[in-house]
């Protein structure tokens, strides 16, 4: 009898451990096993969190892609690495969700992963920066800027600024953004080109600032050491957090900036803060990069969701600013 109790027991005790070990096996699945209902399921993957501009295009997605649309969001922030934004990419790949959009930190080496995903038959968006692939087939549509375009607009206004010194040098210290991504390379291709164009235009300092405010700094305040305050004539920076730091750098140096004299600051982004140092004609053009992507983004998907074709590229709107043509009115109704 006793034998007969020790086998069930035993017995009893496997069935209890294959039950829990079934329960982990359920609970490390997360999101796998979670009941979505009738909500479409949407992956987001940001290169990380470095600006308001940044966090901006996040809020614009995470406010468009709600429960009350009938859209579940799961946003993950690649820390500002392509490697995590491809583990993070694999993963909702994995979790099966119905589409993915990604905002690259730089246009290359995504082939592999956009791949997974066409095999998945998951439609991927791409937002903010573009991709370079071998098949554009591997992603649905692109929503963003046309950086070479933004570049363009700064060139020319910087031109205006810049008319009555013909026939002197005109140095340039140019404050690049992520090296690879979109927005640099369209930003700096402007400006290389410009240079071509004017034979005494000359960029004496080129390096990178990580579109952060930090670097922005170190450059400005490494060239003033390097070159002294007389001979710089512009600084171009590729976003507003780079002009930030540039800024610092200028006050800290006792640097003249600005329309009334002293260097000329170049930027991107239109941030509102931003703005009302180009309105007081501390900066003297500030190229706006959109970050309300949102509404476009929701469209492409609802549309995609009717079984609808879409546009395989999509611009949102930009505009770009001087002192001559902003407001307070203008900055007081913007929401970035």
């Amino acid at each position: 009898m006793f034998g007969v109790k020790s086998k069930i027991c035993a017995l009893m005790a496997v069935m209890l451990a294959i039950s829990i070990t079934s329960c982990g096996e359920k609970a490390s699945l997360g999101v796998f096993e979670e009941d979505n209902g009738n909500l479409v399921v949407v992956g987001f993957s940001q290169p990380g969190a470095e600006s308001a501009w940044r966090v901006a295009l996040t809020d614009s997605v995470k406010e468009n892609f709600t429960e009350e649309r009938g859209y579940k969001l799961i946003y993950k922030d690649g820390r500002s690495k392509q490697d995590s934004q491809i583990k993070d990419i694999r993963t909702f790949i994995q979790q099966g969700v119905d589409y993915i959009i990604i905002s690259p930190i730089v246009e290359t080496g995504w082939d592999t992963v956009l791949s997974e995903a066409k095999d998945a038959g998951i439609p991927v968006i791409i937002c903010d920066r573009n991709v370079v692939v071998e098949n554009e087939s591997l992603y649905t549509a692109f929503v963003g800027s046309d950086f070479t375009a933004e570049g363009e607009y700064a060139v020319s206004n910087l031109e205006k600024y810049l008319q009555n010194d013909e026939d002197g040098e005109i140095n340039i210290v140019h404050i690049q953004g992520t090296i690879g991504s979109s927005a640099q390379l369209g930003r700096t291709k402007a400006l290389e080109d410009a240079v071509k164009k004017h034979t005494n235009w000359n960029i004496v300092v080129q390096d990178c600032g990580e579109f952060t405010k930090a670097k922005g700094r170190e450059i400005m305040a490494q060239a003033i050491e390097e070159l002294g305050t007389e001979t710089i004539d512009v600084v171009y920076c590729e976003n507003d957090e780079e002009a930030y730091g540039a800024i610092q750098a200028m006050n800290e140096a006792g640097v003249e900036y600005g329309n009334k004299g002293g260097i000329k600051i170049v930027s991107f982004d239109a941030m509102n803060s931003a703005l009302v140092l180009c309105m007081n004609g501390h900066i003297s053009v500030e190229v706006e990069c959109n970050p309300l992507q949102g509404p476009y983004i929701y469209n492409l998907i609802s549309r995609l969701e009717k079984g609808n074709a879409v546009p395989k590229i999509t611009y949102v709107h930009e505009e770009c600013f001087t002192a001559d043509n902003l407001e307070p009115e203008i900055i007081e109704k913007r929401r970035f």
